[in-house]
């Protein structure tokens, strides 16, 4: 199984309730699902050990019968409260895109057990195109509800974006629940968002991807008019089961207004916080990569941030912006954002839109890629094309390779020959952090304007100013004041326009001389 720790640590423990993890017994539901498929794909069967898991192995699996939450007298707003908790796979590839399917279907197995499920077992087929009716086609949907019902599955997630009438169809035969990675993603992020926003976000990104795609079942249908449906009906019948759907239309409708309202009153104060960064000229960096990369211990070690790690996927949703410096004292922000994945959700666009923001915004890119992910370079570009959806694509990138410890280092060697510039990096064990910190700080915007002022002692503040935002190169305490001879950005240079001392210097004025920049007190009185 794909290893997906999150670079913070790579041991076996995980925190109590932790659903990020793969044990050996995931490893062997995902290989035995392949080696099925690879069977297929020869023309014969599985002979594999992990494959010969027969009826009555798979009914030991089976869940208990009053737990079972198959489609019966629900509708989708209540039974999209459920947590999914025992699960089947289902995917499919074209020809000669095996190991892609691999890789993605082990991604979706990261997926659904960060989601809180547990992955019992499988199926992927063979197929150029989607069956327009159950996407998997007949014969392959009857053998995932054998499967199904031979586990004791509650939920099947289907590794990819299905439209309404292929999940209705592909529900009807396997008669318990089907998610696609749509909605996969959209749960994890419902349970990950910690701030008002966040949270708002998210839960308009579930309600825009679900109201196409309410239906009732059973005897839901009928309970709020006291009648039953007409046996057969189909899309288009009116009756009393269409009356309770269009209750929940109605419900979600509103409530979607009700969230966009808030979020447009929320966006005021993001912007207030990034105009205060912005006038005060701080360099920021925005912090990005593929889902699970590490980002959030490498904040930790460049910062001291604190910030929670966890050995999940998307473990970090809300952007996480902390105070930084070089090793020339120069001041910096660091954002954490979410990570991204492979064919975001168009849904997740808004959801996203505080941490794209903040990228766009930011000075410098730090992407950092899983350096012992079995595919970086698909990884890579699909972060790259998330951020040129966010008009962020121009920006200064340092790609750093993180996970170096875990890495081969054959593949590690390859990965920098391919990309110039980027870096090896561990954030478990410290490895080429200070190469980053060094990189970061060569790659900070410049200091355009440099000058010579002499700032009255009663301006301490304007002092500070320089030494946060500017590059101090000499400081002398004078009677009248201190003089410093600074590089600084264009708004501070016009804030300290007044006492500017252009000769003070060159020629008549007196040479400083250089002094503990750390002392910031006044001199004495001397007499004379």
């Amino acid at each position: 199984m794909t290893q997906i720790d999150d670079g913070a640590t790579h041991s076996d423990a995980t925190e109590p309730g932790s659903t990020g993890r793969r044990d050996e017994s995931g490893d062997r539901v995902i290989d035995r699902i392949l080696g099925r498929a690879s069977a297929l794909d020869a023309g014969g069967v599985s002979h594999d050990e992990a494959s010969q898991l027969d009826a009555l192995d798979r009914s030991a699996l089976r869940r208990v019968g009053g737990l079972s939450t198959e489609l019966e007298d629900v509708t989708e707003v209540e039974y999209r409260q459920l947590r999914l908790e025992q699960v089947v796979l289902a995917g499919l590839y074209g020809q000669g895109r095996t190991a892609e399917a691999e890789t993605s279907l082990r991604e979706l197995a990261a997926l659904a057990e960060t989601a809180g499920s547990t992955v019992l077992d499988g199926v992927l087929q063979k197929r150029d195109k989607p069956d327009p009716g159950t996407y998997l086609g007949s014969g392959k949907a009857r053998e995932l509800r054998d499967i199904v019902d031979a586990v004791g599955a509650d939920t099947v997630v289907v590794d990819t974006e299905l439209a309404p009438s292929q999940r209705r169809g592909l529900e009807d035969v396997v008669k318990v629940k089907v998610i696609d990675r749509v909605a996969l993603i959209l749960d994890i992020f419902a349970q990950h968002a910690k701030s008002r926003e966040g949270k708002a976000q998210v839960e308009l990104a579930q309600l825009e991807y679900l109201l196409p795609r309410l239906r009732g079942w059973g005897e839901s249908m009928s309970r709020q008019a006291g009648g039953r449906v007409a046996g057969g009906a189909g899309i288009g019948s009116r009756g009393p089961g269409e009356t309770k759907i269009e209750l929940d239309r109605r419900r979600i409708r509103t409530r979607m207004a009700r969230l966009r309202k808030q979020i447009r009153a929320m966006a005021p104060a993001r912007e207030t916080k990034r105009a205060d960064r912005t006038r005060n000229a701080i360099p920021s960096v925005a912090i990005v990569g593929y889902t699970n990369a590490g980002k959030s211990s490498l904040l930790n070690r460049l910062t001291d941030a604190g910030v929670m790690v966890q050995n999940q996927l998307f473990a970090t949703l809300d952007p996480t912006v902390r105070r930084a410096e070089t090793d020339e004292g120069r001041v910096y922000t660091l954002t954490d954002t979410v990570g991204f994945v492979r064919n975001l959700p168009h849904q997740l666009v808004e959801a996203f839109r505080s941490t794209l923001e903040e990228a766009a915004g930011a000075d410098l890119v730090l992407h950092i890629v899983d350096g012992s992910h079995p595919d970086p370079g698909g990884q890579i570009a699909a972060v790259r094309e998330v951020l040129a959806d966010a008009s962020a694509a121009d920006l200064p990138e340092l790609l750093v390779f993180n996970k170096a410890d875990a890495a081969e280092p054959a593949a590690l060697s390859g990965l920098l020959l391919d990309h110039p510039g980027s870096l090896a990096a561990s954030a478990q064990t410290g490895a080429g952090l200070d190469e980053v910190r060094a990189a970061i700080a060569r790659l900070l915007p410049t200091m355009a304007h440099e000058l010579t002022v002499l700032v009255p002692f009663d301006r301490g503040e304007l002092v500070s100013r320089i030494y946060d935002r500017g590059t101090v190169l000499d400081e002398r305490f004078l009677p009248e004041g201190t003089l410093l001879q600074a590089r600084v950005d264009e708004a501070l240079a016009a804030e300290l326009a007044p006492y500017v001392q252009p000769d003070m210097y060159a020629g008549g004025g007196p040479a400083p001389q250089s002094s503990d920049s750390g002392d910031r007190s006044a001199p004495q009185d001397d007499e004379g």
